[in-house]
């Protein structure tokens, strides 16, 4: 099954978050603490804690930093008790967006998410109003040229619950949420690395948007995801450059 082109919007995505690697530590120690509190600090046992401690470790965060996140998690050493939050809001032309946060206050963080939408030009929607456009799975999409035959076989062999190359080559491998790690793993053991891997919130219909529109919607985007409360934007706009 084919859509419309992604791989430069892949790209373009990725390029935005290698240029704000200052924020991104902060956000994976965050993840960490709170999956090692919720799960214990077991990695084994914990798909959430090992699939923040893979993305770690692809960081080069040090194993210290790691370390004493875990601890600060599951209460052996002292640390900050975050709180997971979820707002749901609206875009340009309605585009939709969920903003997850880890927050030691939600006042602080409601107020700063509401402004960042209302500043650009979007509004903050109710519990529920667009949680239901998108389903929370895994995603490992792999560059153009790769073996799509090699992919599929290994990706459903792993439990994958299903396999879409785009009409630009690029192939997504979709998983549910917890075999995600299983599933990376398993593929990476075949030789296949995926270019962009991530437990995500997927939507259901994309809106393609091109010129003023893209602009205003890449700048709710970003003031969304420069606040320091918000762990990840999910939104149903694809961007075009």
């Amino acid at each position: 099954m084919a859509g419309h082109s992604k791989w430069a919007n892949i790209q373009h995505r990725k390029g935005r978050q290698d240029a704000k690697r200052g924020k991104i530590f902060t956000k994976i120690i965050k993840e960490i603490t709170v999956a090692a509190r919720m799960s214990g600090g077991d990695v084994n046992m914990n798909p959430r804690l090992r699939a923040a401690v893979a993305e770690a470790k692809e960081e080069n965060m040090p194993a210290d930093n790691i370390i004493r996140a875990i601890k600060k998690g599951t209460g052996e050493l002292e640390g900050v008790n975050y709180e997971e939050i979820r707002y749901e809001g609206y875009g340009i032309n309605g585009a939709a967006i969920i903003i997850d946060c880890l927050t030691d206050n939600k006042q602080r963080a409601v107020m700063d998410v509401r402004h960042a939408l209302s500043k650009h030009g979007g509004n903050l929607g109710t519990d529920g109003s667009v949680v239901f456009m998108f389903k929370h799975c895994g995603s490992l999409i792999y560059e153009p040229g790769t073996d799509e035959d090699k992919v599929m076989e290994v990706a459903l062999e792993a439990g994958a619950e299903d396999v879409v190359t785009d009409e630009d080559g690029s192939i997504e491998v979709i998983t549910p949420p917890n075999d995600f790690m299983v599933i990376k793993e398993a593929m990476e053991a075949a030789g296949l690395k995926a270019v962009m891997a991530e437990v995500t919130m997927k939507p259901n219909m994309e809106t393609v948007f091109t010129g003023d529109d893209a602009v205003k919607m890449q700048k709710i985007l970003d003031a969304l995801d420069d606040l320091d409360d918000v762990q990840d934007v999910y939104t149903s706009a694809v961007i075009e450059e």
